[in-house]
C-alpha cells in the first residue's frame, strides 16, 4: 500500500453561529469567529488517498486525474464563496473547520473510489497555527 498526497488552496468566508441563539451567546461560544458580517479564510487542503502502484503506469492515481476530482467536486465550490450559504455540501451544517474537512472527504470517497483507489484522509489547514485532519467513520 502506498498514499499520495494532493495540495489545494481555497479562500472562502464563514461564519460560526447557531441561529436558535443569541447574538451574546454566539459570542460567548464562537468570539470573534461570529462576526455578522462574517470573516474569511485562505485555506490549505491535503488529500491523501492509498492503492497498489499500477504497474504499467507507475501510479497509485495519475496526479492531474487527482487534481481534476479535486477541484470539480470541492475547490470550485468552494473558492472565494460563502461556505455557510453558497456550498452545496455544506447547506444547514456548522462551518467549522472540523465539519468542513467531514463534508470534503465525503464528497471526495466515491469519486475516487471510481477511480479504484481509498480515499485515506483530508487535511484542511484553516491558518498557519489551526488544522484539522479526518480520516473517515
Amino acid at each position: 500500500m502506498i498514499y499520495i498526497t494532493r495540495r489545494e488552496r481555497f479562500s472562502a468566508a464563514h461564519k460560526l453561529y447557531k441561529e436558535e441563539w443569541s447574538a451574546e451567546r454566539n459570542e460567548a461560544v464562537f468570539g470573534n469567529c461570529s462576526n455578522p458580517n462574517w470573516h474569511g479564510h485562505n485555506y490549505e487542503l491535503f488529500v491523501t488517498v492509498k492503492g497498489q502502484v499500477n504497474p504499467e503506469t507507475g501510479f497509485v492515481i495519475d496526479l492531474k486525474l487527482m487534481k481534476a476530482i479535486i477541484n470539480e467536486a470541492v475547490i470550485l465550490k468552494l473558492d472565494h464563496r460563502n461556505i455557510n450559504v453558497d456550498v452545496d455540501f455544506m447547506q444547514g451544517k456548522m462551518a467549522s473547520t472540523e465539519v468542513i474537512a467531514i463534508e470534503i472527504f465525503n464528497v471526495l470517497k466515491p469519486l475516487f473510489e471510481q477511480e479504484n483507489v481509498c480515499l485515506h484522509s483530508v487535511k484542511l489547514h484553516e491558518t498557519e497555527n489551526n488544522s484539522v485532519e479526518y480520516f473517515g467513520n
